[in-house]
Formats: structure tokens, sequence, C-alpha cells
């Protein structure tokens, strides 16, 4: 018996997921049951800014009451208990509860931190970021079972709490976000006392052009090699590496044109994230794919930290959206990135414009940095309590729950 929650209350039972769900597989088409998606937020109609499958007719049934589950270990946390009739991608696990209990419970449970591991420890892969679990081997992870009054006090002070914890990290992400308009103004503003002299980016740049996928797919990445920078990893606050991926120096001899090296500038080209930009800062290179735009700019003419800079202030925007005239609105070709109007003084004016800028973003930057280590912080302090209330090691019963108004965590503010 798996006994990744440790042990329980003795008055509480242990049952594999397999006698206490069944998994629905009927496969529907998206025009009869609304597209849905599985996200870390849970179980919520489609997202604008998802990739859609062109299969609309293979997608799985899911029922009010079910939950979901995401089964790629890169999308780790994406799950929920579905409020709507719908459909999801094939990639999800659906379930069905067998007997009558409390919903929100298996919420709690299956989308605690210490299951979430289980769960993907349970499956198989190549990579951690591409490990998959099937049914046929969740199915077998046990999960604790209190009686049913149990579950209702565990739903109802987890409900009360996490509300809680969630209110100050809503109110910290209310801070950052008004620290950002601070910045963005005051930079909007230098760049835009800067715009006398303007010139397409084309005429101070030697490269513009986006990288690739290796041939081979998933099957080519390893647990360490050359990074493989992908548009999640590319963000105005700088690179994120943790999430990148890894391939040999050697995968594919025509990954070598779509290098990057230190001093380039990343912009994301497509989807959710366009418009996005970081400067490359590492030693080593690194390789791309075709949702990334490699910007190298003529370090002559300009200066890469105030190119990227730019790119993310107000007026890079608004810049890079008259660009995209009336064609695609989700996506930039290279001709349009090169046509980008830019502000550009001299490289010494430009350097002085930097150390304004940073003199302006550093010190707020270092109080929005604080600010999201204690967002980090709650929300460990959030997974923890979670974890030790569902699988009783935290006994919750004779708490008195005050009334209390729900408040979800807000993605964004």
């Amino acid at each position: 018996m798996s006994v990744w929650h440790g042990a329980i209350p003795s008055h509480w039972e242990s049952q594999k997921v397999g006698e206490l769900f069944t998994e629905r597989r009927e496969k529907v088409s998206d025009t009869e049951f609304a597209p849905l998606s599985v996200s870390k937020a849970g179980i919520v109609p489609q997202m604008a800014n998802v990739a859609k499958s062109s299969d609309g007719e293979n997608r799985k049934l899911v029922k009010r009451g079910d939950f979901a589950i995401n089964s790629r270990s890169d999308r780790r946390g994406s799950s929920g208990v579905s409020e709507y009739d719908g459909s999801v991608s094939l990639i999800n696990i659906v379930l069905t509860p067998r007997s009558e209990t409390n919903e929100r419970y298996w919420y709690y449970l299956l989308k605690s931190h210490i299951f979430i591991e289980e769960y993907y420890r349970s499956g198989r892969g190549i990579v951690a970021d591409l490990w998959t679990t099937r049914y046929t081997e969740m199915k077998a992870v046990y999960l604790p079972v209190p009686p049913r009054q149990e579950q209702d006090k565990i739903v109802r002070y987890l409900d009360w709490k996490v509300s809680q914890i969630n209110k100050l990290i809503n109110a910290k992400k209310r801070q950052i976000g008004l620290l950002k308009e601070y910045i963005g103004a005051n930079v909007d503003c230098i760049f835009r006392s800067a715009t006398e002299k303007v010139t397409p980016l084309s005429r101070c740049t030697t490269k513009i052009g986006s990288g690739k996928t290796p041939r081979g797919g998933v099957a080519v990445y390893v647990e360490s090699g050359v990074m493989f920078i992908r548009s999640q990893n590319v963000h105005p606050s700088g690179l994120v590496t943790e999430t990148a991926y890894y391939i040999t120096d050697d995968i594919d001899e025509s990954m070598k044109s779509t290098r990057v090296y230190k001093g380039d500038v990343l912009l994301n080209i497509t989807g959710g994230s366009l418009g996005r930009s970081c400067i490359y800062n590492l030693e080593e290179h690194a390789n791309v794919n075709q949702h990334v735009c490699i910007i190298r700019p003529n370090q002559d003419l300009l200066v890469p930290e105030y190119l990227t800079y730019f790119l993310n202030s107000p007026l890079g925007q608004e810049v890079m959206t008259s660009s995209q005239n009336e064609g695609n609105r989700e996506s930039l070709t290279f001709v349009q990135i090169g046509t980008f109007k830019i502000p550009l003084p001299a490289v010494e004016e430009q350097k002085k414009i930097l150390t304004l800028v940073n003199s302006i973003a550093k010190p707020v930057e270092t109080i929005i940095k604080q600010l999201n280590d204690e967002i980090s912080y709650l929300s460990e302090y959030r997974a923890r309590l979670l974890s030790d209330v569902v699988t009783g090691k935290l006994d919750v019963q004779g708490v008195t729950v005050p009334e209390y108004e729900v408040e979800a965590e807000v993605a964004v503010l």
C-alpha cells in the first residue's frame, strides 16, 4: 500500500482512487459540449489564449461534480472539480465519484501538494518536465477517506483559512500592480521625451529571427545540456530558467542558426504572452523555439538593456500594436518587428537614460521582490496547511469557524 499520505486517524479509511472514482472516457464534440480548460485555477470556460486543438470532435465529456486533472507534469497543479457540463482536452483524466461525498474534500485533497507529487511519481516519462500519469497508474494510488461528517468540517475549515490567506495574497498582488504601474508610467515618460529621433529597429540590429523546435519533438529533451527557451520563460522581469528545457548541442545542425548569445533580446511573438521581452544575459549560448524572436542589437548603435526597457514600456507596446496594422493581432512577423520605430539617441545618451530608469525602477523592484517573497511564503503555508488537514495530521473537528467572506486567489491584479 502506498503511504504517501503517512499515518491517518485510526477511524479513517484508505482506499484506492479506482475504488472511489470511475473514469469518464466518453468522447464528445466541443460544439455539443462547451470547451473547458483545466488550469491551476480549476476548471474554467476555455481561455482565449490557450493553445486550441483543431480536432474539436475529439474531446472528453465532463459533468458537473466531476474531477479533472491534467496528466502532463508540465501542467502540474492543473486540476479541479467542475461546476459545468462541458468538454476538455484528451490529455486530462476525468473522474466521477462512485458514492455521495463532499466534492470539495476531494478538491482539496487532490489539489494538495503531497498528492500532486505522488500522482506524478506514479507516472512515467523521459524527463521530469515531460512526465505523464495515466489512469491505469492513477487508479492504484491510495487516498485517505474520513467519514462524511468530518469531510464537511474539513471543507468548512479550509474554505475559511484559505480565504484568509488568499485575501492577504491578493492585497500584496494589488500592491505589486500599483508599483509596476508607477515604474511603467515613469519609464514611459522618459522614453516619450526621447522621441525626437526615431529609427526602424531593422537599421540598428544585426539579426531579427525566431528559433525552432528540434526535430524529434519531446524525445530530444534531456536533463541537462544546452538551455532551450520557450515563450513561458520570457518575462519583463527577466529570463525564468527554472522551467526551461534542455537539448544536446549536436541535436540538429540547423539549430545552430537559432542560437542565442549574451546581449540578445528575446521577444515573444505569438499567443497570450505576445510582446513580453527580456535580455539574455547568460555566458553560455542557448536555443529558443519558434514562438520567440531573437533580436541582436548592433551595440555600436543600440544598447540591449535600453531596447528591452523600451519594448516593455507602454510606448513600446503601442509601437508593437500599431506595427500589426490590420493583420493577425495574435502574432508578430519579422517584417513588422523590423519596422518598430524606436527612439534612438546616441549610445552615451541611451546609457544616461538607462541610469535614470534604473534609479527609478531598481528600488521599487526591490520592494516588489520582497512582496513576491511574502506571497511565496503565504502560498507555501497554505499548501502545508491544506496537506496537513486533508490527511488528518491537523485535527480541525473542534474548531469553530466564524462567518467569513469567500475569497479566491486572483491570478493577476
